[in-house]
């Protein structure tokens, strides 16, 4: 008999952001490969005004109707930004009048201890790791199957990660559920995982066993030649680090030069793997290359696992700058061992090396980090609500918390005409962007 399955996706996207988003059209793409599964598509963004629980719900449930529910499986994937509506669509699916199977995965389940059930009671199933192979053997019947890496509720849970061979699954750039035109920005990904161990990030393998994913090369040929042909505005790689591997990154984009693609491109790498070959390669293309620096103080990139060779990093970015190649580095604020001051430091140091643009962005306690497994180690104080972001620790208050989110929003203000310091940052006000009072800005510039 034909089953079914609805799979939910509650993205956070800007108005720029109508396509669906890749993790979702992933998973999709490989259900469509069942013959006895008819697939639904749900997408409704959480950052949209019009956003509502009680409407996702009405969709989802519109999708449900014209099969008993005992051959119906709805799908969401959890992410931190919409793990409250996750929770709230449930309920109302269930008040609703919903029998069938509720699956979740998702980085929310992915990195979860056990006790999901407590956290989402109206789940009947869930799935760690990368989901594709799990979801698909599990869709098949309304049965209970043993799969690696899903959990089913009620039964012992064993905390596997599914395990899915990333060049065996189909592309999903190829069944229209991503529809493409030249005004397209898209995300795309060549592999999956992170080798690195910062403690703060959800991108780090949660089970060591499992490699890092890659895609097939010839698959990535076909979806690079689609991408040229469409000529689509931008593409934003989401590999966690794309040069880990110099030859894969090389390789990428000669295939971009060689087929001439004007769009840009946006790629986050680690500063410290950047050599002549790769910038060679970035110059021929309208690349941006974006740079997780997080902190120059050792005490503090230590304390989360992320090591800075400073004196390469400092090398690195300088010769980006000679060779006027888009960049930005990031930085975090509300570290292990941090002060307001060396989070100034930090700017400053950024700053003087003439960085177009300077992101800042406050620490979020993700579950399943290992920085959220030491809270109480570090003190920390964490704001509930979309996001869990750190507002004080043992090395900072809640007060010099709010002075580093005003630096972040000077520079969010000042992006690609930051000044050279930190004192002359904090002499740009706008009424209309900070709320803050304006005095108390100038005064954190004072003597830097």
């Amino acid at each position: 008999m034909k089953r079914r399955f609805v799979m939910v996706a509650m993205p956070w996207s800007h108005k720029r952001d109508d396509l669906a988003p890749l993790g979702h059209a992933s998973l999709v793409a490989a259900l469509k490969r069942e013959s006895n599964l008819e697939i639904r598509q749900v997408i409704q963004p959480v950052s949209n005004d019009e956003f509502s629980v009680t409407g996702l719900a009405d969709h989802v449930m519109a999708e449900v109707e014209g099969l008993p529910h005992k051959d119906v499986d709805v799908g969401v994937g959890v992410y931190v930004w919409n793990d409250k509506h996750v929770k709230g669509l449930l309920l109302s699916l269930r008040d609703r009048g919903f029998e069938g199977r509720i699956v979740l995965g998702g980085p929310q389940i992915s990195y979860a201890g056990s006790g999901l059930e407590q956290i989402y009671p109206e789940a009947n199933a869930f799935v760690r790791g990368y989901a594709e192979a799990a979801l698909c053997c599990l869709a098949r019947s309304n049965e209970r199957p043993k799969i690696r890496g899903v959990h089913h509720a009620g039964e012992m849970d064993c905390l596997e990660q599914a395990e899915t061979n990333l060049r065996s699954l189909p592309s999903p750039w190829f069944d229209d559920t991503i529809q493409l035109d030249q005004n397209s920005s898209v995300r795309w990904e060549t592999q999956r995982g992170c080798n690195f161990r910062c403690s703060f990030c959800q991108h780090r393998q949660p089970d060591a066993r499992i490699p890092i994913a890659v895609v097939e090369a010839s698959r990535l040929e076909i979806e690079i030649d689609l991408l040229c042909k469409t000529k689509v505005r931008r593409i934003s790689v989401l590999d966690p680090v794309f040069n880990r591997d110099p030859k894969h990154a090389l390789d990428v984009l000669q295939q971009f030069s060689q087929r001439k693609f004007q769009g840009a491109i946006a790629l986050q790498c680690r500063l410290e793997m950047v050599d002549k070959a790769f910038l060679d390669e970035v110059q021929k293309l309208d690349v941006t290359l974006e740079f997780g620096l997080q902190s120059i103080h050792k005490r503090e990139y230590l304390a989360v696992g992320r090591p800075n060779n400073m004196a390469k990093v400092e090398q690195v970015l300088r010769e980006v700058q000679r060779r006027k190649i888009k960049n930005e580095v990031s930085l975090i604020y509300g570290l292990p061992e941090q002060t307001l001051k060396t989070f100034q430091d930090s700017v400053n140091w950024c700053l003087g090396l003439n960085i177009p643009v300077i992101k800042a962005f406050p620490l979020l306690l993700l579950r399943g980090t290992e920085l959220e497994r030491e809270q109480e180690k570090w003190a920390f104080v964490v704001k509930e609500g979309d996001f869990p972001m750190v507002v004080s620790s043992s090395s900072f208050s809640s007060s010099d918390w709010s002075d580093m989110e005003c630096i972040a929003n000077a520079l969010s203000r000042t992006e690609c005409s930051h000044p050279t310091c930190l004192g002359a940052l904090m002499q740009t006000t706008d009424s209309e962007d900070i709320s803050q009072d304006a005095s108390r800005l100038r005064s954190l510039g004072k003597g830097r």
